[in-house]
């Protein structure tokens, strides 16, 4: 996805937050991240969005030292301003985006053609992600485009996991190929003693283990957002992959 298409995403998948946890209430559980409430959730993701925006809007070329994403302000809001705060923070980022210059020069973590493209990628998938959590806490479907999700995958799977993970471990290698189906990508995953890698794949794919189902399931479960139960497996069973998933992936604050 080009960035001009993802920061469209932010800004619509930014919205259903904001409508999800106004449906949901600040006090109520977020059942995809275990100790967590809305109000919680809204103060994380506020904070992040306007973290992202501090850093491309100012061209920081240094990472901000704090501890929690809202320590990037001064002063948070009460709860009856909690929500119009989550709101103009999330504006606020996507107008920052929209008037970055494309070569800005600014800090970025994870490989990407630009910084630019990199904020926008992570804006989005850092908010697509906990948009479902805010529809878990409403008790809502959660729907992610496959071109969105598939983008999303691709994030977790060749710059989180590949070479950064540190728990996806197998005494003995094994490979798993990720298929979504309805985009026709796959991503072969090998597992073993060291660090995992990943690489896009095209074509047959010979694996030891796969996990294949439409975009947006892989996504949501790759996430630990949704159980395994509706994706396919071969090899391991759903609830095998599943847990080696959700102990050596461990995704809950991204």
């Amino acid at each position: 996805m080009d960035t001009t298409s993802l920061i469209g995403v932010l800004r619509a998948q930014g919205e259903l937050l904001g409508d999800a946890a106004e449906r949901a209430g600040l006090t109520a559980d977020v059942p995809t991240c275990p100790g967590w409430t809305v109000r919680d959730l809204l103060l994380h993701v506020g904070g992040v969005h306007r973290w992202a925006a501090t850093v491309v809007g100012e061209a920081r070329t240094e990472p901000i030292d704090i501890e929690q994403p809202y320590d990037i302000v001064d002063e948070l809001p009460d709860d009856d301003g909690l929500l119009a705060w989550f709101r103009a923070g999330h504006a606020g980022l996507v107008d920052t985006l929209e008037q970055a210059p494309a070569d800005v020069a600014c800090w970025a973590f994870l490989p990407a053609p630009s910084p630019l493209a990199f904020w926008a990628r992570r804006q989005v998938h850092e908010t697509t992600v906990h948009r479902a959590d805010a529809d878990a806490a409403a008790g809502m479907r959660t729907s992610v485009p496959a071109d969105t999700a598939a983008d999303g995958i691709d994030e977790l799977l060749t710059c989180f996991v590949s070479g950064r993970n540190r728990r996806l471990r197998a005494k003995s290698p094994r490979t798993l190929d990720v298929h979504a189906t309805d985009v026709d990508a796959h991503w072969l995953v090998r597992i073993g003693p060291d660090r995992p890698r990943v690489e896009r794949v095209t074509g047959e794919v010979t694996a030891d283990d796969s996990v294949v189902g439409p975009a947006e399931d892989l996504y949501l479960a790759l996430w630990n957002r949704k159980p395994w139960d509706d994706l396919t497996t071969t090899g391991a069973t759903p609830a095998e992959l599943a847990q080696l998933w959700a102990s050596g992936v461990y995704v809950r604050w991204s």
